[in-house]
């Protein structure tokens, strides 16, 4: 097939505080659903790409559990908050290679527990530290919150960027939230609540990081002839990127000034034929306020150190000039890492979004892992490339 790849199918659990499966069934469950949602069967599957969260499960062995046979494609993925862009790329990748004809994409996580605060779910026990990772943990660095802070503190420091221009972006989103049932988040917050939630890590506030979810969300990708002719509107797959800096909290480097997203940026709209002034919505990967900031600058929306202020000036809220997070984010949607933005971005391709549908011709979505370390562009679009 060397139509052009489009994603046909798209399966969601119960997202949120959903207790009593484990990841693996969770993933079992949106597989079935993806695939059910495009119109097709599990034996049309001829490829598998996993990714898990901190649980470390589901792996390849989904298979199995789905009792598939003869796979031309199969293997687990993990760029963290990267892999579900990643996932898709290498899906229609070999669909346009003919390496395979129909893939299901998958991530599920289930780390919150019944009794159990969500910032519990994500802490782990502190590992043997020694050498550089020794040294930044006795300055108090032992948590992803804190190295994300300072990536913050850094942008702030060099750019003037304030803590209200981060709140900008936690009231658009949760405003967003509003208009979406399945948000996790849905009541209005205001500037005032924001700057009264409590210090995570200065300049960090609790409103200014993600939620925590149990679930899994799904995706299949296929030629887009073959996806015209099912069940859903297929979205189609314009373009692709990826970018891994290496350069995290080294010397003179650009932490926290310059992420990923200004390599795989420019790659998937290149590919895709199209600038970052055709772009009509953004799926901003959002694991903290400062994360959407930052990437709206390098993917060129606007000038670099020039973010707050266009988070500030109402752009990415409902009728704003690039709605951005529509479905309420991480921030207060749910979080499935870098399936957080791709589902939203499928639904709005769709013309699903009821209340929260913005213009949806060419959908920006991003992915960002680690600790800035990896990215993930995709573009996508209702319409065929070209058409």
């Amino acid at each position: 097939m060397r139509d052009g790849a489009a994603i046909a199918g798209l399966g969601m659990t119960e997202l949120g505080r959903v207790y009593g499966r484990s990841p693996r069934r969770l993933a079992a469950d949106a597989v079935r659903a993806a695939v059910d949602d495009a119109g097709l069967a599990l034996g049309d599957l001829d490829g598998l790409l996993v990714s898990h969260g901190l649980g470390g499960s589901p792996g390849i062995e989904l298979a199995d559990t789905l009792g598939l046979r003869d796979l031309r494609l199969l293997t687990q993925m993990n760029s963290f908050g990267a892999t579900a862009g990643a996932m898709v790329s290498y899906a229609a990748m070999s669909v346009l290679s003919g390496a395979a004809t129909t893939v299901a994409c998958v991530f599920a996580d289930a780390p919150l527990k019944p009794k159990q605060s969500a910032g519990s779910a994500y802490h782990r026990d502190a590992p043997e530290w020694y050498g550089f990772g020794g040294m930044t943990a006795a300055l108090g660095f032992r948590s992803v919150n804190a190295f994300y802070a300072l990536a913050a503190q850094r942008h702030m420091a060099r750019y003037g960027t304030t803590g209200d221009q981060l709140g900008a972006i936690a009231v658009s989103t949760r405003e967003w939230a509003s208009r979406n049932p399945l948000a996790q988040m849905r009541d209005p917050i205001t500037l005032d609540d924001h700057r009264a939630s409590r210090w995570v890590s200065e300049p960090l506030r609790l409103l200014d990081c993600c939620i925590v979810s149990n679930g899994a969300v799904a995706v299949v990708v296929t030629g887009a002839d073959r996806a015209a002719d099912l069940a859903r509107p297929p979205v189609h797959v314009w373009g692709w990127g990826q970018g891994h800096p290496g350069h995290r909290k080294a010397r003179g480097s650009a932490f926290g000034l310059v992420t990923g997203a200004a390599t795989s940026g420019p790659i998937a709209l290149k590919m895709a034929g199209v600038t970052p002034s055709d772009v009509t919505q953004a799926q901003l990967y959002d694991c903290y306020t400062y994360t959407v900031l930052v990437s709206l600058e390098d993917y060129g929306f606007c000038g670099k150190g020039e973010g707050g202020a266009f988070a500030a000036s109402g752009a990415l809220g409902p009728g704003g000039s690039l709605p951005t997070n529509t479905g309420g984010g991480q921030l207060s949607g749910y979080y499935m890492w870098g399936m957080t933005p791709v589902s939203e971005a499928v639904i709005q391709a769709r013309g699903d979004g009821g209340d929260r549908q913005a213009p949806n011709d060419v959908i920006l979505v991003s992915g960002n892992g680690g600790i800035l370390d990896h990215h993930a562009t995709l573009v996508l679009s209702p319409h065929r490339k070209g058409a």
